[in-house]
C-alpha cells in the first residue's frame, strides 16, 4: 500500500483540523529558479530564491560548481571547529587511549572508555554532516558528498568503522566530490574504513596460517563489489575470473598496525608478504607482478571503461532528473565522462545544461529521501542549527540512518523504496513538530565536545506560513494553496511541509 499525493494535505487536515478562509498566497517564482535550487541544493533556505533570481541560473549553476568559491559562514567554521574528532585520522582515532600492549586484554575501565570514545567519534560525524548539509552555502558539494558516500557506502555498525566513518567522508570522499572519478575511486580503495568494510584486510595471497593459526587465503568481496557498485555495474561483462584476479592484485593492501610505517596520513599500508606477485590477466588486460602499483594499474583500467563511465552517468541522471532516466542523457554523460577522464565537475555542468534537465515533466519529479527531506525542511525554515539530535532521530525513524545502510549498495534514492503510509506519517508528525517550533534545533548543547545532550533551551518559535510560502516560491497546486488558505493560521507551516509538492523535488 502507497500514500497517493493527492490524500497528504487530506491527511494532515484530519490530523490538525480548523478552517480560517483568511490566507493570501505569494506569487509564484519562476519554475526554472525553483528547479536549479531544488536539484543543486538540499532546497531553499530564506532568500535562496530571491538571490538566485537576482544572479541568474546558469551563474547559481557556475558557482556551486566552485564550492571553493563560496566562503562558509564563521557561524559553520566554529561548530565544525568545537568538533574536536572530526580530522583525526584512522591511525589517530583507533590509538585514543590505549594504553595495554599488544596482545594484552583490555581491562573493563578500557572498554567502558573506548565505548565511550567511540560514541563521540561517530556522534560528531554525524553532527558535521547534518551541520554542513543544513546550513554549509556550498549545497552542491553537499549533495554530492551525499552521493558519493551512498555510491562507495561504508556501515558504521561494523566494528572499528564506527570509528572511521567520519574521517573516511572527511579524507576520501569530501575532498573529490566534484573532482575525478580516478581520485575518488583511489581515496576510498586505499582507505582503512572501505578496507576493512569490504574484508580487503583480510586478502591475501597465500594459504599459510597466520599468527592464530586461521588460515584465509584469498578474500573476494572487495574486489566484487569494486567492480559490481563502484564501477562497471552489475551488468559490466566481468567474469568470476576477473573477480579472482583483481582480489589477487588486491592481495596486500590493508591499513597499519602496531609497529608497521606508513607514508600516508590515513594509515593504508601495503604487505608484499601476502600479495600474490605473478602476473595476471584482468579484463583482457595483462598485468604484470609489480606489487602495489598492480592495484593502481587496475584502478586504472575501471575508471576508464566505458562500462564504468556508462554505470556512473545513470546514477547521476538517476539522481539529479528522474527515476527511469533517458538514454539519451545517460549516452551524453557518458561521453563527457569519457571526453573529461571523468571530471564530475564537467559530467554535472553538462547535466545542468541538457535538454533532458530542463524538460519541464522531470520538475519536481524526483521523491525525497529521508535525508532529502528532514534537511530541506529544515533548511525552508531558516532555523539556526546548533542541535542535529532532532534530524538524526528522523533519520532513525525512517530507516535511512545516517552511516548506517548495512549493505554495499548504499541507501537508494527513487520513490519505491522510500513512499509507504507508516513513513509518511512520520513525516507529517516531524512537519508539525518543526513548524509549530517543538524541535530544539536551534538549543545549544553544553558541551558539544563531550557528546553531552544537556540543552541551553531556546525559546519555541513557530514558523511564520507567509515567509515560508516566499521562502520555497509559492510552488504548490492550486489545491494545495486552497487547503492552505482556509485552514487556521496556527497549522499552515505544517500543511506546507506537509504537502505533495514538498515531499518532492
Amino acid at each position: 500500500m502507497t500514500v497517493k499525493p493527492k490524500y497528504w494535505v487530506l491527511l494532515l487536515f484530519i490530523l490538525l483540523g480548523g478552517i480560517d478562509p483568511s490566507y493570501a498566497a505569494s506569487t509564484p517564482v519562476e519554475p526554472k529558479v525553483l528547479h536549479i535550487i531544488n536539484r543543486l541544493s538540499f532546497g531553499p533556505r530564506p532568500g535562496d530564491v530571491q538571490r538566485v533570481e537576482s544572479m541568474g541560473v546558469e551563474r547559481y549553476i557556475q558557482e556551486q560548481l566552485s564550492p571553493d568559491s563560496i566562503p562558509e559562514p564563521q557561524s559553520l567554521t566554529s561548530q565544525l571547529n568545537q568538533l574536536d574528532t572530526l580530522h583525526l585520522n584512522p591511525v589517530e582515532l583507533s590509538e585514543h587511549g590505549t594504553t595495554h600492549l599488544p596482545g594484552q586484554k583490555p581491562s573493563q575501565e578500557e572498554i567502558k572508555a573506548a565505548n565511550k570514545w567511540a560514541k563521540q567519534v561517530l556522534d560528531q560525524a554525524v553532527q558535521a554532516r547534518l551541520l554542513e548539509a543544513t546550513s554549509s552555502p556550498r549545497q552542491l558539494q553537499e549533495v554530492m558528498v551525499e552521493f558519493w558516500y551512498n555510491h562507495f557506502n561504508v556501515d558504521a555498525g561494523k566494528g572499528r568503522d564506527g570509528l572511521w566513518v567520519g574521517a573516511y567522508e572527511q579524507q576520501a570522499i569530501r575532498p573529490y566530490a566534484l573532482a575525478r572519478f580516478r581520485d575518488l575511486l583511489g581515496a576510498t580503495a586505499h582507505h582503512p574504513a572501505m578496507q576493512y568494510y569490504l574484508d580487503n584486510f583480510q586478502n591475501r595471497a597465500d594459504s599459510r596460517p597466520d599468527a592464530q593459526g586461521n588460515i584465509r587465503g584469498l578474500n573476494e568481496n572487495y574486489a566484487r563489489e569494486l567492480m559490481e557498485l563502484h564501477t562497471l555495474g552489475v551488468d559490466g561483462g566481468y567474469t568470476q575470473q576477473d573477480v579472482i584476479a583483481l582480489a589477487r592484485i588486491l592481495s596486500g593492501w590493508g591499513f597499519s598496525r602496531a609497529g608497521q610505517q606508513t607514508d600516508n596520513n590515513f594509515g593504508f599500508y601495503f604487505n608484499p608478504k601476502r600479495h600474490d606477485s605473478s602476473d595476471k590477466v584482468f579484463l583482457g588486460h595483462t598485468i604484470k607482478g609489480g606489487g602495489e602499483a598492480e592495484g593502481e594499474e587496475a584502478l586504472d583500467i575501471l575508471a576508464q571503461s566505458p562500462t564504468t563511465a556508462r554505470h556512473i552517468s545513470y546514477q547521476i541522471a538517476q539522481y539529479f532528473v528522474s527515476d527511469r532516466p533517458p538514454t539519451t542523457l545517460v549516452n551524453h554523460l557518458t561521453q563527457r565522462y569519457l571526453a573529461t577522464d571523468g571530471n564530475i565537475r564537467e559530467v554535472l555542468n553538462t547535466l545542468f545544461h541538457s535538454e533532458e534537465f530542463w524538460d519541464t515533466k522531470n520538475f519536481n519529479a524526483k521523491f525525497k529521501t529521508p535525508y532529502q527531506y528532514a534537511i530541506s525542511a529544515v533548511r525552508a525554515t531558516g532555523m539556526e542549527v546548533n542541535n542535529t539530535k532532532p534530524i538524526s532521530n528522523l533519520l532513525q525513524q525512517l530507516a535511512m540512518p545516517l552511516y548506517r545502510c548495512p549493505t554495499p549498495d548504499g541507501y537508494k534514492n527513487t520513490a519505491d523504496v522510500w513512499l509507504n503510509p507508516d513513513a509518511m506519517n512520520r513525516r507529517l508528525s516531524f512537519a508539525t513538530a518543526i513548524a509549530n517550533g517543538n524541535l530544539p534545533l536551534s538549543s545549544i548543547p553544553t558541551d558539544m565536545q563531550q557528546g553531552d545532550r544537556t540543552l541551553q533551551k531556546s525559546p519555541s518559535i513557530p514558523v511564520d506560513a507567509w515567509q515560508l510560502t516566499n521562502t520555497l516560491g509559492n510552488s504548490f497546486s492550486v489545491k494545495t494553496q486552497k487547503a492552505i488558505a482556509s485552514s487556521d493560521s496556527q497549522i499552515r507551516s505544517a500543511l506546507i511541509l506537509g504537502s505533495p509538492e514538498f515531499m518532492q523535488r
